[in-house]
């Protein structure tokens, strides 16, 4: 029976590889809800990125005891980086493109009442025209809702590979500090 402690050999990712990555999405889903949803503030869930790939990348190769080939640790981290970076881009997305598809144009009378459109980009698109950013869209090329919507699905594509490049640069950063620092006497001689 394997020593459950020490790292496998023969694995491209080993097991504490495996398990960041999926603390890594738990993390991710818990980022983006609540910098998205609670705290209202979407450009934390932007700054908080690194970080989290930091974390991530770091915990990915000490769960695994990994000091050495140095190539693991950059597999380890790299894995368990680029989960934690989709996961936490495609929640966000989700979340955006939740909000444009089910905007079915509601105010407040106070605010003007109703908007007279089609649930989804239209209601979006037509709110925000109606705050007065019509020329800030006309500048971009948008001229109508159909516009908007190609626009928006753009912007979420970019954002995907925004959030997931910047955590994973956050844990290749983790996993070149780890790679630069010499084994500590008691590592696991195959991963020392």
């Amino acid at each position: 029976m394997a020593d459950v402690d020490r790292p496998d050999s023969g694995r491209i990712l080993d097991r504490g590889a495996l398990y960041a990555a999926l603390v890594g999405l738990g993390m991710a889903v818990t980022i983006a809800i609540s910098f998205e949803l609670v705290v209202a503030i979407q450009a934390l869930v932007f700054i908080s990125a690194p970080f989290a790939g930091v974390l991530i990348g770091y915990y990915a190769d000490h769960k695994s005891e990994r000091w050495r080939p140095r190539w693991r640790l950059f597999a380890n981290a790299g894995f368990a980086g680029l989960v934690t970076g989709l996961s936490l881009a495609l929640m966000y997305v989700a979340l955006r493109l939740l909000f444009v598809y089910a905007d079915s144009g509601y105010r407040p009378a106070p605010m003007g009442g109703q908007l007279e459109c089609r649930t989804g980009p239209e209601c979006t698109y037509s709110r925000l025209l109606d705050d007065g950013y019509g020329d800030d869209l006309e500048a971009s090329g948008i001229s109508d809702a159909a516009g908007f919507e190609s626009a928006m699905w753009r912007w979420q594509g970019e954002t995907v590979l925004m959030l997931t490049l910047a955590t994973l640069a956050g844990a290749f950063g983790a996993a070149a500090w780890r790679a630069l620092r010499a084994p500590p006497a008691d590592a696991p001689a195959e991963s020392a």
